[in-house]
């Protein structure tokens, strides 16, 4: 035990430290042993006023390792309170200094990185002052400890507030410059109440959906494995490597022996078919981005995942409107809520990847019964011009009509379409009314910038598939009629009879009538991104169509630690 001590008090002297002078001028202080521990508290003074000296010079910088973020915000704090320790009472920790410790340490139960929050050299200086009684005399240690523990406070009160991703176009808060008094106010509250923990709770959201989800993350990590695995970036550009870092990974997974030598493309092919086959994706012998993400979604990506999600809601208003209906792409799911009661569900088919659903935020304002679909120019020039240039009869097989500017309905075979471009195409194709429309029976429009609107289909056995990420960008809804029904459920006559009952939507409808439906209360409008929730006791993970989180992960999370 001894020369444990020795060894970690040599590690503290000569791994943290270069030197042994509180005062050197290229070095925060470090070292600074107060023999008459009564003196200890004055003499952390000193030296918090020496570091954070220190930080003003060195821009925040103590170390290679450690950077503290709020430094401005704290030397103005601790120079009005003459620079008295925060977290230390006398040669003790106080009570909320430990609590707030405990809390780092646990921080990944909030969706947070420990080390984000000075974890590992706040445990270091724990354990120095645990083993050693001259670590524990060690003034300068004490001031590093209080500075780091007030720079943890701020950075976690930010992160549980505004979150750690930027601010969108689709973010609804209004609080996006967090000012000075709103830290100190929340670390004021801390100390005064002794409940650290309650006053960062405070600053979550007010969702069900992420206290559900945050729930859950305790039962996700008792049985996650952080093992460490080759990360597969995909699509690749160096062939050669890519299946080298795969061969590796695959070895990793158990998949293969590893005494394997590198495997030619016929036995790469022959693995792949066998993963296709588990998995049950279209089997193709060739990799693609799904089979690639479930490889790269092993635990540690699927807490970051958590984290991204988490941090989503943070970006979401503090209220919601008593009604509204929330479109989740990822889980292929519409949610109609009213007073805080899901109402119903429905499954749905959303955007595919290189046609992806808009996140946005709007209001259905009205819907169309047998509505008539023109189709996009994007959709003719990349899909339906060459088909149609190769045989004319693809439109009557589409039920495709030509109309010209005048909305003249034009015979096809008229056409010299071999002469017609994206430049030069004067005419629009458009889809007659009916049950093989391509919008179904029913269109409901809402205000946005990409001509997208939620509809019924005419493939509505799709929506028993599993992976439903493959429209042109606008969201098929299953349950179509409810919706309907749900708009129009408080628009009443002045005797209080509904002008639209459901039967007449359903008789329009029936009748093969176009209708429109307006003048009912509009109905706000959320579509999101949410790869988890928390469902049915545990979380419920979500394929990243269109890749979202693997790019935010990348750009924010890459290098991050759950321990």
């Amino acid at each position: 035990m001894k020369q444990c001590r020795s060894l970690l008090l040599i590690f503290l002297i000569t791994g943290i430290s270069h030197i042994h002078c509180k005062n050197k001028a290229d070095r925060a202080p470090e070292k600074d042993i107060v023999v008459n521990r009564a003196k200890l508290s004055e003499s952390t003074a000193e030296d918090i006023h020496h570091t954070l000296n220190y930080l003003k010079d060195h821009k925040g910088k103590l170390n290679d390792s450690v950077n503290i973020g709020f430094s401005t915000l704290i030397d103005s704090l601790y120079e009005a309170n003459q620079y008295q320790p925060v977290w230390m009472r006398q040669d003790k920790t106080t009570p909320e200094g430990t609590s707030f410790m405990n809390l780092i340490g646990n921080s990944r139960l909030w969706g947070l990185f420990p080390d984000d929050y000075h974890y590992h050299m706040l445990s270091f200086i724990e354990r120095a002052f645990a083993l050693d009684t001259n670590a524990a005399r060690n003034a300068a240690l004490w001031a590093r400890k209080d500075l780091l523990l007030t720079d943890a406070f701020f950075q976690m009160a930010r992160d549980l507030k505004q979150g750690r991703l930027p601010y969108d176009s689709v973010t609804l808060r209004s609080d996006t410059i967090l000012q000075n008094s709103f830290y100190t106010t929340y670390l004021n509250l801390a100390l005064q109440t002794g409940n650290v923990s309650q006053v960062l709770h405070d600053l979550e959201p007010k969702s069900k959906c992420y206290d559900s989800l945050k729930a859950y993350i305790g039962s996700f990590l008792d049985s996650a494995s952080f093992m460490p695995y080759t990360y597969l970036d995909y699509p690749y550009l160096d062939s050669a490597g890519f299946f080298r870092l795969f061969q590796k990974r695959l070895v990793e997974t158990g998949v293969l022996a590893d005494t394997v030598p590198p495997m030619s493309p016929a036995k790469f092919r022959s693995v792949i078919i066998r993963l296709q086959k588990k998995y049950e994706f279209k089997v193709t012998g060739y990799t693609s981005n799904s089979l690639i993400d479930r490889f790269n979604n092993t635990d540690l990506e699927k807490f970051k995942r958590i984290a991204v999600t988490l941090d989503r809601y943070k970006q979401l208003p503090d209220s919601f409107p008593a009604s509204y209906v929330w479109v989740n792409l990822p889980g292929y799911n519409m949610r109609v809520i009213d007073h805080d009661t899901t109402v119903f569900s429905s499954k749905l088919i959303v955007g595919g990847p290189q046609t992806r659903s808009p996140v946005l935020t709007s209001e259905i304002s009205n819907f169309i019964t047998m509505p008539q679909w023109t189709v996009p120019f994007s959709i003719i020039f990349k899909e339906m011009l060459p088909k149609i240039q190769k045989d004319s009869n693809f439109l009557a097989k589409e039920n495709l009509m030509v109309v010209d500017d005048n909305d003249s309905v034009i015979d096809p075979h008229t056409i010299k379409w071999k002469r017609l471009s994206k430049t030069h195409f004067p005419y629009q194709l458009k889809q007659r009314e009916g049950d093989d429309n391509s919008l179904g029976v029913i269109k409901f429009n809402f205000r946005n910038k990409y001509s997208v609107y939620i509809h019924d289909t005419n493939v509505r056995w799709r929506f028993g598939n599993s992976y439903r990420a493959i429209s042109h960008g606008c969201v098929r809804v299953k349950e179509w009629e409810k919706l309907a029904n749900f708009l129009v459920r408080y628009d009443t006559t002045a005797s209080g009879v509904l002008k639209i009952p459901s039967d007449t939507i359903r008789a329009y409808i029936a009748r093969g009538e176009k209708h429109q439906f307006s003048g009912f209360h509009k109905l706000p409008l959320y579509i999101r991104y949410y790869t988890c929730e928390g469902k049915n006791g545990k979380i419920v993970f979500y394929e990243d169509i269109y890749d979202e989180d693997r790019n935010l992960i990348q750009k924010y999370f890459a290098n991050k630690s759950v321990f």
